[in-house]
């Protein structure tokens, strides 16, 4: 489950890159998006591309959390290396019981 959320993820942060340079810039630097003499006016096409990008970016915050809250539950059932050490340094302290022969 989880490796299927990391690919959505990396999927959703490639899609959420292309629309970002699509979309026309104001100061001129990567506007890659549509020109005025397009059919679609740019208006109404940056508007879309707006709209997209905050649904697309919705949606990756949103796998972020899940995985986080995934790898969270996985990481809470083991104990850290100094408690496990812990936990022998004390079963090693307890007086040891003979084994019969």
């Amino acid at each position: 489950m989880e490796s299927l959320l990391i690919f959505v993820n990396i999927a959703l942060a490639v899609i959420l890159v292309i629309i970002i340079l699509l979309q026309r810039s104001e100061g001129g630097a990567l506007g890659l998006g549509v020109s005025q003499d397009n059919f679609t006016s740019a208006r109404s096409m940056g508007t879309f591309l707006t709209k997209f990008t905050s649904i697309v970016a919705a949606l990756f915050i949103i796998c972020s959390i899940a995985i986080v809250a995934i790898s969270r539950d996985e990481f809470r059932e083991t104990q850290s290396v100094l408690e496990k050490e812990k936990e022998e340094e004390e079963n090693s302290n307890l007086p040891q019981i003979p084994q019969s022969k």
